[in-house]
């Protein structure tokens, strides 16, 4: 296996998070790329920081999209 799963995985829910549930799927990135990084996982980091914006941009796009 890759010594980067968590990471990977986090990037996955930062993606996941802007389409579907984003509070959901971007925290669940957030926790995953600081735990990955702990771990010692070079992309951890950037997992944590793509999948809080992701899931800001998710919040704001569907503020922004739903039906009032």
């Amino acid at each position: 296996m890759s010594d980067q799963v968590l990471s990977i995985i986090g990037f996955v829910c930062a993606v996941v998070a802007v389409l579907y549930i984003p509070v959901l799927f971007g925290l669940a990135g957030v926790v995953l790329g600081i735990v990955g990084h702990s771990r010692g996982e070079p992309l951890g980091r950037w997992a944590a920081i793509a999948a809080g914006a992701a899931m800001l941009a998710g919040t704001m796009l569907s503020i922004l999209l739903l039906p009032r």
